[in-house]
């Protein structure tokens, strides 16, 4: 028994090695000028700094990777996580969209923030500081709700 207990864990030792070889790719995609949120959306500093620090790590080409992020099966993990993200709602393409899909993220940014979907409890895990307080997903759903009426014309 107990040489079938060291035989397991060389194996899984190694196999722990191997997929260290499986790597996702960690680059952020370039952020082209005149495509952020920031070009043509007033984001007051005080709704920049809480979609920096509680969002932006998904949702825009300015990911900032931890350390664990280079450790498979958790870069699988947070691959695929950035990637929907991004997917979803990209703040670093902002100004690629219609104003017809702005005005839809804008009222999903309320509804999900305003519900406590978003940050996801995943991130929240090792990102207690991303965690928002009722203060701040009220104002980042004042904000989106003002942004999207003026968009839409409303």
């Amino acid at each position: 028994m107990k040489r079938l207990l060291k035989i397991l864990a060389l194996f899984a030792a190694a196999g722990f090695i191997a997929i260290q070889f499986i790597r996702p790719d960690f680059t952020n995609p370039p952020i082209v000028p005149g495509q952020p949120i920031e070009s043509t959306t007033a984001v007051p500093a005080e709704v920049q700094m809480v979609l920096s620090n509680s969002c932006s790590d998904c949702h825009s080409n300015k990911t900032i990777h931890p350390w664990y992020a280079q450790i498979a099966p958790s870069s699988w993990f947070l691959a695929g996580h950035i990637s929907d993200g991004r997917k979803e709602l990209n703040f670093s393409e902002w100004n690629t969209y219609s104003v017809d899909r702005k005005v839809r993220k804008l009222d999903e940014i309320c509804e999900m923030v305003g519900s406590g979907q978003m940050p996801l409890p995943s991130y929240l895990w090792l990102h207690r500081d991303a965690e928002l307080e009722h203060t701040q997903r009220q104002l980042l759903c004042d904000w989106a709700t003002a942004e999207g009426r003026r968009l839409s014309g409303t």
